[in-house]
């Protein structure tokens, strides 16, 4: 692999892919298909929204993955970024400096619409920028094998970034190198256990079904008399009539007639006219109601996020970047500060140690010996994860 200090890296993510690849694994095979209309159609919906939100994607952990190869030349996400579902990334995007490159409804549902976009771009970009050494892509797609072949025919090294289990064996072969998601630092993995056995406990369709039909057949069922009257009057609910409406007038017709049927209903609209009004009643104080609630909500708008602990943003910077340089050499128990300082800077540019009030680097660290240990011999400053 070339060497990380003079490297310059192109990063490219079908953020469609990825999405639809993470809710799967989060919530078993196939289940994006199965919500995706009331995904696209009510995604505010309660179930929907607590699904959408654990299988979150961290964009974070993809890019600082990427930037471990060298220096981010250009990172590209490819998406409608009209959806819902993809819309709520892009803060989180545009904050790690992405281009959002949109693709439109009639493109982004159909099939190879972002893959043959993403290939284009790509290919320019190597003839474009010849000093780019390497394309990260992120997608699982088979569609990409081409895309990936090319690269290395170019000179190019080839990582891949998929989602574990959705991801195609040939394009994985095609890389150079390629890493799971799932595996990335920084991504939660027990929040994801903690989905799977939440979705494992819940009932399914069929077996809540079952357990109805099982509670119904349990269940005594009242005698009714077949008669077309009092059919008429099992369709009224009980509270909402008086009992004596339930009971047929003594001197009634015989059960059966034609003529019991038109008295009945007719006792039982008798009855139930002066409880039309407070049905009406009822209905105006409800929006009242409502709309006394709405009010407040309207004069104090959602507060805005409030900005995260430098100091805890520094502090997850560090961890990642360690987690990162031990994954990348097995063999390297500790890593030089220098190099880690070097990490940190290209995964946030904006990092500065005398910013957060730290005369040196090593400062920083010795302040976080939770998570990091810093050894010094001679001139060298060595700097491992503490686990």
């Amino acid at each position: 692999m070339p060497d990380s200090q003079n490297s310059r890296v192109a990063v490219y993510l079908d953020f469609d892919n990825i999405v639809i690849s993470w809710y799967d694994r989060v919530h078993g095979r196939n289940s994006y298909g199965r919500d995706r209309q009331r995904i696209i159609e009510t995604p505010e919906d309660p179930e929907i929204a607590e699904r959408l939100t654990a299988a979150t994607i961290d964009v974070g952990a993809i890019i600082d993955y990427a930037a471990s190869f060298g220096t981010l030349v250009l990172t590209r996400a490819y998406a409608d970024w009209s959806s819902p579902v993809n819309a709520v990334y892009r803060t989180q995007l545009v904050a790690r400096a992405v281009d959002l490159v949109q693709l439109f409804p009639a493109a982004a549902y159909a099939k190879n619409g972002a893959d043959i976009r993403l290939a284009v771009d790509a290919v320019e970009d190597m003839f474009r920028l010849p000093d780019l050494t390497h394309v990260v892509i992120v997608a699982g797609d088979s569609d990409y094998v081409p895309l990936a072949q090319r690269c290395r025919r170019l000179g190019r090294y080839v990582v891949g970034v998929g989602v574990a289990g959705s991801t195609a064996k040939s394009l994985a072969a095609a890389c150079d190198e390629f890493e799971a998601y799932d595996s990335l630092p920084g991504v939660p993995r027990v929040a994801r256990a903690a989905a799977k056995d939440a979705g494992s406990r819940a009932p399914s369709r069929s077996t809540a079904s079952r357990a109805k039909a099982a509670t119904a057949e349990e269940a005594p069922a009242e005698p009714a008399p077949r008669t077309r009257g009092t059919r008429g009057a099992r369709k009224t609910p009980a509270k909402d009539a008086p009992e004596a409406t339930v009971d047929a007038p003594a001197d009634a017709a015989p059960a059966g007639t034609e003529a019991d049927a038109a008295q009945v209903e007719a006792s039982l609209n008798e009855a139930l006219g002066p409880t039309a009004p407070a049905k009406r009643t009822n209905r105006r104080a409800s929006s009242t109601t409502v709309a006394s609630t709405a009010q407040p909500a309207e004069a104090n708008p959602v507060a805005e996020e409030q900005p995260e602990d430098p100091q805890e943003t520094a502090t997850r910077l560090l961890e990642r970047a360690l987690r990162l340089g031990h994954d990348k050499d097995d063999d390297a128990e500790w890593l030089h500060s220098s190099a880690v300082k070097t990490h940190m800077r290209r995964m946030d540019p904006s990092f500065s140690e005398k910013a957060l009030g730290y005369r040196s680097f090593n400062d920083f660290v010795k302040a976080r010996e939770s998570i990091a240990e810093l050894e010094e011999t001679g001139h060298e400053r060595l700097v491992r994860l503490r686990e």
